[in-house]
């Protein structure tokens, strides 16, 4: 019986020690990426935003993947399209320095509302808006549920159909019930995902080489907070009821849309996620032996290929 209690004291102490160095983890990181932009509260939250370029110039709403951040964009294409358009770059809900309140308002759908409450409040009216990974399933819901307030979609490397597996850097992501993701995350997940951040990153941005400062200037260090971990493992359940159902609404896409690829992209495949969306008039293009986080790695073809969709939405 005594070893027992012990063994349980030696749990409770380990438990206890996880979660302060997690909250350790998550006070560094803020230091490191204080809140760059404003906090806008939006049903369901509050949504974290940065402006550049020109207030009266047309609107671009830069929406970024799973576990990301704005910094992503920020990271060089935001200042790229600064000249000639409004660029509004946006942390998702529950990601960055944005809040969500509940789990289940991952829903892409949901995601769509909260950041079109934004954009409504903020006066924009038909933006072109530009999601990477993630952010492109979400820049699509926003398309179908909002056709009369979407001017055009810059697709980048978009996750647009289910996957038949999902990817191994996010497979510890799996997780179903709430108190498994708020437990993990506010134990385990900052000190694993700080013990492989570098595995993780190759992966992600394989087959190029990763930016050296991707975990100050693209922010990748606010990744290793629990809020972050909680927040994608949300994403990524809630995608096995709300892709199927997107997937089967393609056929009312009614606004210029074009998808960008890395030709040697492992995270997601350029064909089932890409080409297979020229059923639906959307254009396709793939940049030769580039990998999955263009806007970091691309920034000029990111940002070029953001501007020709602008042209297709003015001529449109």
């Amino acid at each position: 019986m005594q070893i027992f209690f012990w063994i349980i004291v030696v749990l409770a102490l380990l438990v206890l020690g996880l979660y302060l160095y997690s909250r350790f983890l998550a006070a560094q990181a803020e230091r490191e990426v204080p809140q760059a932009g404003k906090l806008h509260p939006v049903p369901g939250g509050a949504i974290h935003y940065v402006e550049h370029g020109r207030p009266d110039a047309p609107v671009v709403v830069l929406i970024h993947g799973i576990s990301a951040q704005l910094q992503h964009f920020t990271y060089g294409v935001a200042e790229l399209l600064a000249p000639d358009f409004r660029v509004i770059t946006i942390d998702r809900p529950g990601c960055g320095y944005s809040v969500r309140e509940r789990d289940d308002d991952a829903a892409l759908a949901m995601q769509a509302r909260m950041i079109g409450t934004l954009l409504d409040d903020l006066g924009v009216k038909s933006p072109l808006i530009a999601g990477h990974s993630l952010g492109g399933a979400v820049a699509l819901a926003m398309a179908l549920d909002r056709p009369e307030k979407t001017g055009a979609l810059a697709l980048i490397a978009p996750l647009t159909h289910v996957q038949d597996e999902v990817p191994a850097i996010f497979k510890g992501l799996e997780l179903r019930t709430p108190f498994m993701r708020r437990f993990v995350g506010n134990t385990i997940a900052g000190p694993v995902g700080k013990a492989t951040a570098d595995k993780v990153i190759d992966f992600a941005f394989a087959p190029e080489t990763p930016v050296p400062d991707f975990m100050t200037r693209a922010a990748a260090v606010l990744g290793l907070r629990p809020k972050a971990f909680i927040t994608a493992s949300c994403d990524l359940v809630m995608l096995e009821t709300a892709m199927p159902a997107q997937q089967a609404r393609y056929g009312e896409l009614s606004v210029p849309a074009g998808v960008l690829y890395g030709d040697g992209d492992i995270l997601l495949s350029p064909e089932a996620q890409g080409q297979s969306m020229q059923e639906y008039g959307v254009s396709y293009r793939a940049l030769p032996g580039r990998g999955h986080m263009l806007p970091i790695t691309a920034p000029a073809e990111t940002a070029g290929f953001i501007r020709e969709i602008a042209a297709r939405m003015e001529a449109a």
